[in-house]
């Protein structure tokens, strides 16, 4: 049961109970708590495995949770809350560094799919000096794009611009409506939105084309060690459900409608066409050099990155194994 200091941000999405036709055996399903941690597109593969019965499928009954950001997500896995958590790699390793027993199994986005988002008074990127940009919390991947984008311009984070957390994603719009911020990494489907009020943006942070674990599947080394067949389980429906994303579009966008409460039909397409159909990987494979660019720019705020193995931060096994039978090119035929 969720301790009672959870209770007040997890929210629980109450999804009728799916009887998928082709469940491998008639075992009782595993009961299995997971949680995304951003209301974006990005965060779609296990949206879709609960919906289409693809967790059931692989014997799993997998709970899918929201948190506000992924600082909230990671303190809930590390309290042993949450089994699994879709979250940014450098959330991940900067709890790594700190001492938590957790671990990247899978990485699904291995570019920061994010734009720097500015009000239309902000025609130039110096003209954010002395002004503020929005980030939803510090230590996520949202915070990383920040300081990456103004670092790109030239601007020194926290001393020139400042970086201001306004909480989850779906606040960032309106920060920027309200003037609380005059700037903002955005995702989408926030970045159609912004756009359609007038805002514009100054910077993709993906087309600096720097390799970073953007978007993935954590858990704790534990439960890899003491439950190995349940991590392969849960890493082959979410490959399952990247590919039932990447080949059945009306099917994602009804899905990502539901979790994303949307209703604009545009904004959805671009979100999908984006960040399912161009950036999300077939083969939600983990590597060294995405997981090196995670510590370089933690090794900033955290001296013990600098010097640190970028693999041990990560565990690729069970990837590899579903590329080396077979089952990730099977499901594209």
């Amino acid at each position: 049961m969720l301790c009672r200091r959870l209770v007040c941000w997890l929210l629980a999405l109450s999804l009728a109970p799916v009887t998928y036709a082709g469940a491998a055996d008639s075992q009782p399903l595993r009961k299995v708590r997971m949680a995304f941690t951003s209301m974006s597109s990005v965060m779609c593969p296990p949206w879709i495995a609960r919906e289409l019965g693809i967790f059931q499928k692989h014997g799993l009954d997998v709970e899918v949770i929201a948190t506000p950001t992924g600082v909230e997500g990671m303190n809930a896995l590390i309290a042993g809350e949450l089994q699994f958590l879709q979250i940014s790699g450098g959330t991940t390793a900067s709890a790594a560094l700190g001492g938590a027993d957790v671990m990247v199994v899978g990485t699904t986005l291995d570019a920061l799919v994010q734009s720097l988002m500015a009000r239309p008074e902000i025609e130039r990127p110096e003209q954010l000096k002395g002004k503020s940009v929005g980030i939803t919390r510090f230590g996520t991947s949202i915070d990383v794009g920040a300081r990456i984008a103004l670092k790109h311009f030239g601007l020194v984070p926290e001393k020139e611009v400042a970086i201001v957390q306004v909480g989850g994603m779906e606040s960032m719009v309106t920060a920027l409506q309200t003037n609380r911020i005059q700037a903002g990494i955005l995702s989408y489907p926030a970045i159609t939105q912004a756009l359609k009020l007038g805002h514009h943006t100054l910077l993709e942070v993906a087309s600096l084309g720097i390799p970073y674990a953007f978007t993935g599947m954590t858990t704790r080394g534990r439960l890899i060690k003491e439950d190995p067949d349940l991590v392969r389980r849960y890493m082959m429906a979410q490959t399952e459900a990247i590919a039932r994303a990447k080949r059945d579009k009306n099917m994602a966008l009804k899905v990502m409608g539901k979790f994303l409460r949307a209703t604009n039909p545009n904004a959805l397409a671009e979100s999908y066409d984006i960040d399912v159909q161009k950036y999300m990987l077939r083969v939600p494979l983990t590597t060294a050099e995405a997981m090196k660019s995670v510590l370089d720019d933690l090794g900033g705020r955290v001296p013990k990155a600098k010097d640190a193995d970028p693999r041990k931060f990560f565990d690729d096994s069970f990837v590899r194994q579903m590329q080396s039978s077979g089952f990730i090119d099977a499901l594209y035929k």
